[in-house]
């Protein structure tokens, strides 16, 4: 252990060296980050009161148009609830809640409802992911006033076996002790949606990360596409309903000992962009094991350098205090003696065992270099 400048002990060059290995591999490793926010609009054919029975898993009746969505034998619901502001306990009532958002719109083309789509993290258990959705329904009741439908999904049984997310059904009214009051025009405006979204993306960031900090997870997720993050990574793009349907059919039509294989555009062409991914890592990982070995070396020779000093520095005084006791003792003088008017010819110090010494550490310090030198050589070719 060294010294710094003030006293105080600094890290041994192997420890400076695995922190920063540990630093490099946690920035690589992130979590799966996804918000989308979407409308639930009479113009495409849809009502909040059947988009809230799919995602609850519930049986509820339109009764503006007395159609009964019933999904109650669907399954994948990990978990629903609502929340609402204070005073507004009447929607706690999934089909009066949603009855009364489809009776306060006349418009044809209206937005009865809000959806956002979130993705929880796999490194969080079950209890930990409804926190978390719960602290962003809370942002929302906070923000805008509304009430909020929560449904927690687990993983599909085709597809990636960590996409636990949640599907949040918001009013686009503000809800009051006994009715829904007037719209939140904030997301439906163009001068302000971008920038509203943006923020809430950023806090769900912001929440996800500091779940995971507090389950003592590493990874982390950030709510920037890669290019803003200067990262150089392709990112995938969604399968889509139809895409991911032709996905399923064919892996249940491949044998079970063929290698599972992309049949869409969009499935081949994510299955090349995680390729690419693999082969990065790869080739980042081997950059990391050479910079390994070379702050090992740099550390081995600041440390043999700093030997090699202590043993010179210690010959010297040795030397000098045999110089002092023996009045010059050693010392030959040169043939012909001192003539007036020539130069002296400087005498000659025969190597006292000091000095061999520091001679035979020299030559094993000289050694250890090459050996290293030449297994730096030999690693670097063998990756």
């Amino acid at each position: 252990m060294s010294r710094s400048d003030n006293g105080a002990s600094a890290p041994h060059p192997d420890q400076r060296h695995a922190a920063g290995l540990r630093l490099r591999r946690r920035a690589r490793t992130m979590a799966i980050y996804h918000l989308a926010v979407k409308s639930v609009s009479r113009s495409t054919g849809r009502s909040a009161v059947a988009a809230a029975a799919y995602r609850s898993g519930d049986r509820l009746e339109n009764e503006r148009d007395g159609i009964v969505h019933d999904y109650r034998g669907r399954g994948g619901v990990e978990a629903t609830f609502i929340v609402t502001p204070e005073g507004a306990e009447w929607g706690q009532d999934r089909s009066a809640l949603w009855n009364a958002a489809e009776a306060a719109e006349k418009r044809k083309d209206a937005k009865t409802a809000r959806e956002y789509e979130l993705a929880l993290p796999a490194e969080l258990d079950a209890g930990q992911r409804r926190t978390l959705v719960e602290a962003f329904a809370h942002d929302l009741v906070q923000r805008y006033g509304v009430a909020v439908d929560v449904a927690i999904h687990e993983p599909h049984d085709y597809g990636d076996t960590r996409n636990h997310h949640a599907h949040v059904l918001t009013t686009t009214r503000a809800i009051g002790p006994d009715m829904l009051g007037a719209k939140t025009r904030q997301l439906d405006v163009r001068s302000t949606a971008s920038v509203e979204v943006e923020a809430l993306r950023e806090s769900w960031a912001g929440m996800v990360n500091h779940a995971l900090e507090r389950a003592g997870r590493d990874e982390r997720v950030d709510h920037r596409s890669y290019a803003r993050q200067g990262v150089g990574i392709e990112p995938t793009v969604k399968l889509g309903h139809a895409s991911a349907a032709l996905e399923r059919r064919a892996q249940r039509a491949r044998p079970a000992d063929e290698k599972p294989q992309a049949v869409t555009v969009r499935g081949m062409f994510n299955e090349m962009v995680r390729e690419s991914r693999r082969a990065r890592e790869y080739i980042e990982r081997g950059r990391e094991w050479l910079r390994s070995v070379g702050e090992r070396m740099r550390s081995g020779s600041e440390l043999a350098a700093q030997s090699f000093a202590g043993l010179v520095q210690g010959a010297a005084r040795v030397a000098r205090t045999e110089l002092d006791r023996g009045g010059g003792a050693g010392l030959v003088p040169a043939t012909g003696g001192d003539t007036p008017g020539r130069e002296r010819t400087p005498p000659t110090m025969q190597p006292t065992a000091q000095e061999r010494q520091v001679q035979e550490a020299r030559d094993r310090i000289q050694a250890q270099r090459d050996r290293e030198r030449d297994d730096l050589d030999r690693g670097g070719r063998g990756r």
